[in-house]
């Protein structure tokens, strides 16, 4: 017999529906064919007005529950999330599981990732950057460096005086000798470091030694956070100036940029992210053309097998190379197909080492 239902599909959409053909047997079943018939698509789940509880919603658990002409109400299903939690060690990682605790099927299935991997080891996907690259990201929480043996002193007694008298340290020189090792610090992580940043070190700093607190700021901080951004500019000035090369210094010299973005503060090149090494100088004693050699070597080698180990010393070595050719020329999206090329080359993957067509290798 044909079933007329009024279906709530949202708070503003209620639409009406007749089933020719009669209420399906299962519950599903229903669903699907109001899906169908409203053109809709997902997982919903079905509820239903119950009159003898004065028209609350109840779950449809049985067809033979819906009357003709009742009201029943879609409800979409929320994807389910599981999440896994791993406890971490005293450094910040994850602790390894031992061979102990790792139960059989863990075992067969790290051993059929092996052989997909064409046998190579866990050791052969690890990131390997050469010694002029940073090591570690912008620490949570940046540690004021331990200065030199008589600024330590002279702050020591600064802070007894200041929690005894309230009196501030004015010490021009020793404050500046104090920004140096904080800029130091500073460009072990980052050249170019945000306000945020640069807050955190002041505020650590002040929290160290109080007798540093500026009393005409409103925080106390903010005068050392101008000469801090001060500090960090004429230091990059200064590593400028050396004959050590800094890439990501460079690429902003004004000489360097072309000439529509000749301006300080146009087209400024660093990091937006989170990137570590955003553009490292290239290893101790080698060059663009000695690294370009190395990296034509790295593509004969890929046409090689079980050689992963030589890929992976070659893809170090050469890093700071691509990545100042990403970097300097950025080059067109369909160029960018090579990133997949060298991403195969450094997990050990020879076979797949197909350059792409079309693309410079």
């Amino acid at each position: 017999m044909p079933f007329q239902l009024r279906v709530i599909v949202a708070e503003h959409d209620i639409r009406k529906l007749k089933l020719q053909s009669g209420v399906p047997d299962t519950v599903e079943g229903l669903v699907s064919v109001i899906l169908e018939e409203l053109q809709l698509h997902g997982e919903f789940g079905l509820l239903y007005e119950d009159k003898d509880f004065g028209n609350e919603f109840f779950s449809v658990i049985s067809t033979a529950d819906l009357e003709d002409m009742a009201t029943v109400k879609l409800v979409r299903k929320e994807p389910v999330l599981s999440l896994d939690f791993v406890p971490l060690n005293e450094s910040g990682l994850p602790h390894t599981t031992t061979s102990g605790d790792m139960s059989a099927a863990d075992e067969s299935e790290d051993s059929a990732l092996a052989e997909d991997d064409g046998g190579s080891s866990s050791s052969n996907n690890t990131i390997i950057l050469p010694a002029s690259c940073r090591t570690a990201p912008w620490p949570a929480e940046l540690e004021v460096p331990t200065f030199s043996r008589d600024i330590e002193m002279t702050l020591a007694e600064a802070n007894m005086i200041h929690q005894t008298s309230g009196r501030h340290f004015n010490d021009a020189s020793i404050k500046s000798a104090a920004m140096q090792d904080l800029a130091k610090a500073i460009f072990s992580y980052t050249a170019y470091p945000s306000n945020v940043q640069i807050i955190s070190v002041v505020e650590d700093l002040v929290e160290k030694f109080p007798c540093l607190k500026e009393p005409g700021s409103f925080s106390g901080m903010y005068g050392w956070q101008q000469r801090l951004k001060y500090k960090m500019h004429n230091y990059r000035t200064m590593l400028k100036s050396r004959k050590f090369a800094y890439p990501e210094l460079e690429v902003n010299v004004l000489k360097k940029k072309k000439p529509g973005n000749s301006a300080p503060a146009k087209n400024v090149r660093k990091p937006k992210k989170a990137e570590v090494n955003y553009l490292p100088p290239h290893p101790s004693g080698e060059s663009k053309e000695t690294l370009e050699r190395e990296r034509l070597e790295l593509v004969e080698e890929t046409k090689k097998r079980n050689n992963a180990k030589l890929i992976a010393e070659k893809m170090a070595k050469t890093f700071p190379l691509r990545r100042m050719e990403v970097v300097t020329e950025c080059p067109a999206a369909h160029e960018t197909a090579i990133v997949a090329f060298f991403k195969h080359c450094s997990l050990g993957r020879p076979d797949l080492c197909t350059p792409p067509t079309g693309g410079a290798t």
